[in-house]
């Protein structure tokens, strides 16, 4: 799936933690899953195949707003 692919539901107006495309992002695929662009996180290992990411929590509420959620 290439990003081209997904909705951006967050970052679109340049908030405190992005100015591009390189910052934390969540996204929404044409199924209604969400993906999710951040930090990489060392929290704890996570199973295969699988990452945790760290994202601030302004950016989860825009995600939400966004989805009228």
């Amino acid at each position: 799936m290439a990003r081209e692919d997904l909705t951006r539901l967050t970052g679109k107006f340049g908030g405190p933690n992005c100015d591009d495309d390189d910052c934390p992002n969540v996204y929404r695929t044409a199924s209604g899953s969400i993906v999710i662009q951040g930090t990489v996180s060392d929290a704890f290992p996570p199973p295969s195949g699988e990452a945790l990411v760290e994202i601030p929590e302004a950016v989860l509420k825009e995600a939400v707003r966004a989805l009228g959620w």
